[in-house]
């Protein structure tokens, strides 16, 4: 329990990290941070597709497939439907988002995000050990961008940089959060392995396919494609290593 929670402190940590370079003033590469966003796209791709749906049906059967929906589902739901729709990176520039209206809505969108983070982390580890290090590198990838994200929306809708640090860590908070929700939930029944390893699943999937990949996809960098092709290449070669570890 004690390594789960460190797992999720770091993955907060790397959020606060992104989050408090742009308020301290500090620049960072917007190259840097695409590239991050790539990386970390391909990884969660490969991992859904070679790990996360084939174990959900494995662990739940049929029934894993409406919990992957759910997953998915409820995602889209509040990043979409309940607040406005979200462009990792695009935020960055001060005249992209200014209303801040629509910052407080990215910043409930990236929250409900970020629990469903430390839930994976948390359900993964508690499902397989090696699957639950994968899926925290996946989230890992994302979280210091993450952060440079919300604080660059908060600043570029003209919020405080004491506000735009407090939405970093607020975001941070929600993923250990979404941590301890496993760790409590399984420790009145372990069926919810399975469930919240197959809510992951759908997550997971539409972080990688519907959050980031339309981001690559709006960039003119051609090599961005290759850094996703990378990050898929990275997820192998990660998977292999802890194989060898633990056997």
């Amino acid at each position: 329990m004690l390594f789960i929670i460190m797992l999720g402190l770091i993955a907060a940590a790397a959020e606060i990290l992104g989050g408090t370079l742009i308020v301290l003033r500090k620049e960072w590469p917007r190259k840097v941070q695409e590239y991050l966003l790539a990386l970390s796209a391909g990884f969660i791709l490969a991992l859904v597709i070679f790990e996360l749906i084939p174990e959900s049906i494995s662990l739940l059967g049929e029934i894993a497939s409406l919990y992957m929906i759910v997953g998915y589902g409820l995602l889209h739901f509040f990043e979409h439907t309940i607040v406005g729709h979200l462009h990792f990176g695009e935020e960055t520039h001060d005249d992209v988002m200014v209303s801040p209206v629509a910052s407080l809505s990215a910043f409930a969108g990236l929250t409900i995000h970020a629990f469903f983070d430390g839930l994976s982390i948390s359900a993964g580890m508690k499902f397989d050990y090696s699957i639950g290090i994968l899926i925290f590198i996946a989230v890992l990838l994302h979280k210091f961008p993450e952060g440079l994200t919300i604080a660059s929306i908060m600043l570029s809708a003209r919020h405080t940089r004491r506000n735009a640090f407090i939405a970093s860590v607020t975001i941070g908070v929600a993923t250990m959060l979404g941590i301890f929700t496993v760790l409590l939930l399984v420790s009145v029944s372990e069926n919810f392995i399975g469930i919240a390893f197959a809510l992951s699943a759908g997550a997971a999937t539409y972080v990688g396919a519907s959050d980031l990949v339309p981001e690559i996809n709006r960039s003119k960098n051609r090599i961005m494609p290759l850094i996703v092709f990378g990050g898929m290449l990275l997820f192998y070669l990660s998977k292999q290593l802890l194989e060898g570890f633990i056997v």
